[in-house]
């Protein structure tokens, strides 16, 4: 029996070898997408042996991007990108800027078209989110404020490569590509206008109607009780979105999926839509990577060696050490500015988009795309290197440079309390550390009674905005001895610790109690058995979110049947 099975083969030859070497790159402490790159190399066209049908490959990478997009959508929070704002986003615009430029000048060295410069550039200058994701949590940053900074920056970056995503189309034949014969009689001006005006529009949409439509259609799902049904409605609508938006307002599959993410996030059913697509999107993203592997031709390394050297090196270097310097710039500490400059220090899903949205636009040569992969397969590799590099060198800057010294004991005003700040936030006060969801209930509760308080944050910007709204507050990790000194925790009644920075909480309550023996301590923890170790330690009250949410429903419960019991034990009396 003689059937074209080209889906299947390609769908178990693209799994099967992903697998092999996503579980080797695993096994050798690297990020499994080096794996699923390889792994297209391997049933690609450029390696002997099976190949694996390109066409079909394509297509189902496209699902990948729009499930991709979509998970991004998920969890892109306004808010986490407006708290880290003022570095965030001009650092990223900085950085980005320059990185461009750096690479637009190594294409220009190269005889590339001006839209192939433009494009190559730009791919180079978009670090990975989902490496970078895995790099913090591998180390307990994503909680951190350095954490929150890297994902903010990131976020930025993933807007504008989507804003150049949206206009590359319509100004293909502009930069130097085949253009469209309606593109041809039109100015430049109108061309960009309609575009930004069917975004515009199709943005309006979601917000407007998507916004009220998307969770009621989930509500109504959900009712059900099906959860077959329930995954099927979430998968609808990302890759209907993301169709329709294309159909209907030439808009790009990413960008339609990113926005029904968006929109679905505003759903109480968000975190569920997230968890049962979760299966479906990473494995039809592997399937993305595979299908760029496939493209891959890594005959590249040994043909031209000195531009991939240099890709390389613009992306490390040109990323790393912009983010550094901006870092530094607008005077934060020295570990930020590492931190946030490994992060940064290579290119992953976004510039593998964006230079393939090049290549089949007719504006960026096969060569550009083979240069950029190669430059995604080895910064993701070097990537864990760097991060663990950040340590050494941190303490080798500081014993050998006091250029590095100053940089990371330069005057800060938010890291000090005014000398005007009244005797009472001095002298038996509060120390609060951490201004989260927990810390401003908190701050709240003691504003409603009148009792004076410090609070104690790593956000720089929260403590300014905290101080222009009057309130007293220190920057700083508060593990650091002289962050809890300006927050006078040696005069201080009590130590509550509201932040969800579980690692360095022993430490500061150890400074704590050296500054001042007496003081009461207050903590919150995130699991039983941290919470029981602490407990067994005897170093302060301890809550255990779990057993308080327990314990206030039980008391609801109780006070709710308490009339009912009682007039039951009176009718037997």
């Amino acid at each position: 029996m003689t059937q074209n099975v080209s889906l299947i083969t390609t769908l178990v030859a693209g799994f099967g070898v992903a697998l092999a070497l996503g579980y080797v790159a695993e096994r050798i402490k690297l990020p499994a997408l080096v794996g699923y790159l390889l792994a297209g190399i391997v049933i690609g066209p450029a390696t002997p042996g099976f190949v694996a049908d390109g066409h079909i490959a394509a297509q189902l990478s496209e699902i990948g991007v729009m499930l991709l997009m979509f998970g991004v959508g998920l969890h892109f929070s306004p808010a986490d990108l407006l708290a880290v704002r003022r570095i965030a986003i001009p650092g990223a615009l900085v950085q980005m800027g320059f990185t461009t430029l750096l690479g637009m000048v190594m294409a220009w060295w190269w005889n590339w078209s001006m839209g192939g410069v433009l494009i190559f550039g730009l791919s180079l200058a978009s670090a990975s989110t989902v490496v970078l994701l895995k790099s913090l949590e591998a180390r307990n940053e994503l909680a951190s404020m350095n954490g929150r900074i890297a994902i903010g920056w990131l976020v930025v970056q993933d807007l504008v490569t989507v804003l150049v995503l949206v206009l590359l189309p319509p100004l293909a034949g502009v930069l130097g590509g085949p253009a469209l014969p309606l593109a041809e009689t039109k100015p430049i001006w109108m061309t960009i206008g309609q575009t930004l005006l069917q975004v515009s529009a199709f943005i309006a949409l979601m917000f407007i109607v998507g916004r009220r439509l998307l969770p009621w259609l989930l509500l109504q799902v959900a009712r059900t009780g099906s959860r077959e049904l329930f995954t099927l409605a979430v998968v609808v609508s990302a890759i209907g979105i993301a169709f329709g938006a294309a159909e209907m307002f030439s808009v790009s599959f990413a960008l339609g999926a990113f926005c029904a993410g968006t929109v679905m996030r505003e759903s109480e059913f968000s975190h569920r839509a997230a968890e049962e697509s979760l299966p479906l999107r990473d494995a039809f993203s592997v399937l993305f990577f595979v299908s760029v592997g496939m493209l891959v031709n890594p005959a590249i390394l040994i043909e031209q060696p000195l531009r991939v050297l240099g890709v390389v090196a613009t992306i490390i270097f040109g990323n790393g050490i912009g983010a550094l310097l901006v870092v530094l710039a607008l005077r934060y500490p020295l570990k930020t500015a590492l931190m946030i400059a490994a992060g940064l220090a290579q290119i992953g899903e976004f510039s593998i988009i964006l230079a393939g949205l090049g290549v089949s636009l007719g504006l960026l040569p096969a060569e550009g795309m083979s240069l950029v992969l190669a430059g995604v397969l080895i910064s993701i590799t070097l990537n864990s290197f760097l991060f663990a590099a950040i340590e050494p060198v941190q303490r080798w800057l500081l014993k050998k440079s006091a250029f590095a010294r100053r940089l990371e004991q330069r005057h800060d005003t938010s890291a000090e309390l005014p000398m005007s700040t009244e005797r009472k936030y001095l002298e038996g006060q509060v120390v609060l550390v951490g201004y989260g969801r927990v810390g401003r209930r908190i701050a709240a509760a003691m504003d409603a009674r009148g009792i004076p308080y410090v609070v104690a944050e790593q956000n720089r910007e929260l403590v300014e905005d905290l101080r222009k709204q009057g309130g007293i507050a220190v920057s700083g990790q508060a593990g650091d001895p002289a962050v809890l000194i300006q927050a006078h925790i040696a005069q201080a009644a009590m130590l509550v610790i509201a932040t969800p920075d579980t690692i360095n909480v022993r430490h500061m309550v150890d400074t704590a109690r050296a500054l001042n023996p007496t003081i009461e301590i207050i903590l919150r923890t995130h699991s039983e058995d941290e919470s029981t170790f602490l407990r067994n330690e005897d170093i302060g009250t301890v809550f255990f979110g779990e057993e308080e949410l327990a314990r206030g429903m039980a008391a609801h419960v109780l006070e709710r049947f308490a009339p009912l019991q009682e007039a039951t034990a009176a009718s037997h009396d």
